[in-house]
């Protein structure tokens, strides 16, 4: 029987970068992305021998912004896709509309026609992520942005009418000088779309040392980290747990369950490919940068273009992990998941109790009111607030 795995491609290219972002990602000519979908392409037949054992169960196209290549071109990565990998367990042409396996692809509002969405559905794409982050224009400038809300709402009808079900709209909070009420707007006009979407994904924003965020708000950032002062133009830390109170509130309210952290779903709607990566499922990455994670072994491709393109071997780095690694992946990983970890997988998995390892841990947190301790360790409602905290002291 074939072992289950999830691929990964990375599309390096967008159209503007974006003020706070940190990816492997920028603009590019499209010569570049002639020759770098033609090395990804090279690479995704060469490497698939070795994995003749496995299945592929989910599929997860980002970026950088997929959409921002030509529609024909990122279509002929997927045909090359179903012809070097075992893709599911139907034929060819019937899978390609299966939802068996959820092949997903990130997309930007502004950067695709009806027709294109039509053709990556046709691809076998069932899937979509849409980078809403906001539906106030002004928030979206400052992001540096290359769209705005009607753009949004356009791509997102346009998606519906392609006949995508299932879709995922990407919300971002704690804005430069956003208020809690600003971002329970953005969140209620996300909710009044129809059909509403299947999934969204709330996070706060991250200003990443590099981006020209830093440069603008680093050191009022840093200000704040070290002094706990309000912020001239960030929100305060007690604003951005608002902004979550009020995203859970407000998606519970409307039929969604938060299954991980920062991700709600409709029932059933789960995004099968980050929970592979959450419950430490195998996973190999194609393109520049991409990592995997194959049998414990975690391998990641060189982030530098010319020699991605340059170069026959495209990986650059291999780290077996050891079992106290695994652990610790196991569980702030696992403690993510709104589920938590299960003790009894966790003694399956390592010959060894949870307790074992980690009795203290979990004795210290539960006495406190942030872990759960059951058949299953997860995290509280105020454990999930400080889940960062929780999670690092199961780094050993």
């Amino acid at each position: 029987m074939k072992k289950p795995i999830s691929i990964y491609i990375h599309i390096p290219f967008c159209i503007k970068k974006c003020q706070y972002c940190d990816f492997l990602s920028a603009p590019a000519d499209s010569r570049t992305q002639e020759e770098y979908l033609r090395a990804l392409e090279g690479e995704i037949r060469k490497k698939a021998a070795a994995y003749r054992d496995y299945t592929v169960k989910t599929v997860y196209i980002g970026g950088g912004t997929p959409t921002a290549v030509p529609y024909e071109k990122l279509c002929h990565v997927l045909e090359v896709l179903w012809q070097a990998f075992s893709i599911g367990e139907e034929q060819p042409m019937e899978r390609k509309i299966s939802m068996e396996v959820e092949i997903s692809m990130e997309a930007n509002p502004g950067t695709v026609s009806g027709e294109a969405l039509r053709e990556y559905r046709r691809a076998g794409i069932n899937r979509l992520s849409i980078g809403l982050q906001s539906a106030d224009d002004r928030e979206l400038a400052r992001l540096g942005r290359i769209h705005s809300y009607a753009d949004f709402l356009e791509t997102y009808s346009l998606a519906v009418q392609a006949g995508f079900q299932n879709i995922n709209v990407d919300l971002m909070a704690a804005l430069p000088k956003q208020k809690p009420r600003d971002y329970a707007d953005t969140v209620k006009k996300v909710l009044f779309l129809a059909p509403k979407p299947t999934h969204i994904s709330a996070y706060s924003l991250i200003i990443e040392e590099g981006t020209p965020f830093y440069e603008k708000y680093g050191l009022e950032w840093e200000r704040r980290e070290r002094t706990g002062e309000t912020p001239l133009h960030l929100p305060s830390e007690e604003e951005e747990r608002e902004m979550y109170r009020i995203t859970e509130k407000l998606l519970k309210e409307a039929g969604y369950h938060r299954y991980e952290i920062s991700n709600y779903s409709l029932s059933g709607y789960e995004c099968r490919h980050n929970k592979v990566y959450w419950q430490r499922g195998d996973y190999v990455g194609f393109g520049l940068g991409a990592a995997s994670m194959v049998e414990n072994i975690r391998f990641r491709n060189t982030p530098d273009l010319p020699c991605y393109l340059r170069e026959e071997e495209k990986t650059v780095e291999r780290m077996p992990l050891t079992q106290k690694e695994q652990m610790e992946e196991f569980m702030f990983l696992g403690l993510r998941l709104t589920e938590g970890v299960e003790k009894k997988a966790f003694r399956e998995y390592f010959g060894v109790p949870i307790e074992e390892i980690y009795g203290s841990v979990i004795e210290e947190n539960a006495r406190k009111g942030l872990l759960k301790a059951g058949d299953r360790i997860s995290l509280t409602k105020k454990g999930t607030d400080l889940g960062s905290y929780v999670s690092a002291q199961f780094l050993q």
